[in-house]
């Protein structure tokens, strides 16, 4: 592809002479000055973007972090939320239990060490639907 060739205005064409002249027999120090500058400039960029760089990858692993913190914290906050519930079965469990008659030589035994709860029994939830099967067939045998 060919270009028109234009005549370049006279300021145009005298200060690319001249540039060109100077790099022959040498820049002004004013301008090699700046370019120094400018260099320096450009490396400063360099290390602010590869440092950036590395802010923004912490940055995203702590976002991960604080993702799994939260869904640990809403975990911990229902389990708290339900212990309300849990102590309240375990009350009302323990006041349905049949508490034995005393004798004279028990409530003497008593009387030294506090009277104890009866321990709960706990089953485990992963047996519950065996349980329930095993309930309804024995009652269905009934």
């Amino acid at each position: 592809m060919a270009f028109p060739s234009r005549s370049l205005p006279s300021h145009l064409r005298q200060g690319s002479t001249t540039s060109g002249n100077l790099s022959g027999s040498g820049q002004s120090p004013v301008l090699l000055t700046r370019i120094a500058e400018k260099k320096a400039e450009l490396e400063n960029l360099k290390q602010l973007r590869d440092l950036s760089a590395g802010l923004a990858g912490q940055m995203q692993m702590l976002e991960e972090k604080l993702a799994t913190l939260s869904d640990g914290t809403e975990a911990v906050a229902t389990v708290l939320s339900n212990w309300h519930n849990v102590l309240q079965a375990i009350s009302m469990a323990s006041t349905k239990i049949p508490k034995p008659k005393e004798t004279e030589e028990d409530s003497q035994t008593h009387s030294e060490e506090p009277a104890l709860p009866q321990t709960l029994v706990r089953i485990p939830t992963e047996h519950a639907p065996m349980l329930q099967a095993s309930t309804a067939r024995t009652e269905g045998d009934s």
